[in-house]
Order: C-alpha cells, then structure tokens, then sequence
C-alpha cells in the first residue's frame, strides 16, 4: 500500500486554493529557499505516514462544506510533488468522491509523475521563486529550468492556475522583474486567473532557531505590503492585456 510522509493537516483551510478547503502538507521539498518559513518540511526524517485512504476518509468528512464554498482538498509541503505518484493516485481518489482538487506547488519533483497529477488536478498554485536562472539558483539552490519543465507539462493539461511570488524588497521589487514573470508563465497564461504578489516576512524565523539552522535572509527586511500591492495591480492589469491580445488565449 503506497503511503506519503506528510508533517501536517488542515482541516478548514482559507487561503490554499478556493473556497474551504482540507490542507495536506506532505514532508520534502528539493528547494531550499532562503526565506522558507518551513524548513521542518524540506526533509523525510522522523515523519508520520498517510495512506490514500485516509486522504480520503478526512475529506469526505468535510464534503458539505466544499460543497457550499466551492473548495476542496489541497496537496501543499514541503513540495508535494516530490512525493508525486502518491499525490496523483490520491487526486484520482477524491475526483472519484467528487472532491475539487488542487495543488500548491514551485514545480520541482518527480517529473515522471507531472501528467498523471495534472491529469486529476482542477487548480494549482504556482509559485515562481525568482525569474532568471542565476537568481533563482541562488535563491532556492536549483536552476529555473525546473519551474519551465512544469510549465511545459502544464500546457497539456485543462486546470485552473493562480501565479503566486513571494517578492523581496530589493530583490524582486521591481517592474522589470514582473515582466519577465509574465514572459515565464505565456505559455499557460490563458488559464492563469491572476497573480497574487505575496510580500517577504519573517514568521518562520523562530523555526530556524529551534532547529539550530542559520536563517539566510536575517538582514532582509520585510516586504512594505502596500508596495507590494502596486506591482500586484500592475501585474494583473499586464496579465489582462495579454490574454485580451492573443486571439487563441481566453482569460478564465
């Protein structure tokens, strides 16, 4: 029986996809972000397991409340897609039960197992760490051509995506930077509903102390929420004119 490492559960979930939604947060992650606030996820030691089938007891428990909000079940991390075959097999149980499902993910993992996940996969989340291969490595540790890859198994599927960015003052607020965001996700940009540009803070830092880790990014402040709400406004409004443009995309 195939089972997944997992650190923790959710079970009424507000900002991990539409509606309310059950939360699994599954252990391992192949990044290793400066600014991670769960660094307790990025490793497999000491975890607990969790089957399909409990997946899917716990969510039908909450079905009634999908129902009403539109929401679901999100397969969050860590990285959830570096324990991909479980995540695939899992959403083609709880499309079986009529549950909505949605993947939070930066498009690093078991590539082999992308189509199979897309394949029962209604909405993902797709955080773009960075928007050049020098930063990006620099940042997370591995090159963009990973989050591209995704993107390219992305375009074969029919789901619902929402661009997320965690944006660093001096790092990444900048305009430039958000166009070149807009080029990384063209190829898909037809099923992006928007993008949300979610300012840098410093809540995971106390983890880092607990676990006796250095905490990278300590002399970055954090992100002025107001100014990261102008290039959100900008980037949407530019992610508009695109779809409008192109006579083969139509914005969701």
């Amino acid at each position: 029986m195939i089972t997944a490492s997992y650190h923790s559960i959710e079970t009424m979930g507000l900002v991990d996809g539409p509606g309310i939604r059950t939360v699994f947060f599954l252990q391992g992650c192949s990044l290793r972000c400066n600014y991670c606030h769960n660094p307790d996820t990025q490793h497999f030691m000491g975890t607990k397991r969790l089957s399909i089938e409990e997946v899917v007891e716990k969510a039908k428990r909450y079905k009634s409340y999908y129902d009403a909000s539109g929401g679901g079940v999100t397969f969050s991390g860590g990285e959830a897609l570096v324990q991909g075959e479980f995540v695939a097999l899992a959403f083609e149980a709880l499309k079986a039960e009529g549950i909505h499902t949605c993947l939070d993910t930066s498009g690093y993992g078991a590539s082999k197992y992308y189509s199979a996940v897309l394949k029962h996969t209604d909405h993902v989340l797709l955080d773009v760490k960075h928007v050049t291969d020098k930063a990006h490595e620099a940042l997370t540790g591995k090159p963009l051509k990973g989050l591209r890859h995704f993107i390219e198994s992305l375009k074969e599927s029919d789901c619902k995506i929402t661009v997320r960015h965690v944006m660093i003052p001096k790092e990444t607020d900048a305009y430039d930077v958000m166009d070149r965001l807009l080029e990384i996700i063209e190829p898909v940009v037809s099923r992006v509903d928007k993008i949300e540009i979610l300012p840098y803070h410093k809540s995971g830092v106390e983890k880092y102390e607990a676990m006796n880790l250095p905490y990278v990014f300590a002399s970055v402040p954090e992100m002025d929420p107001e100014r990261a709400q102008l290039f959100e406004a900008y980037v949407n409004q530019h992610l508009k004119r695109m779809q409008m443009a192109s006579p083969s995309q139509k914005a969701v």
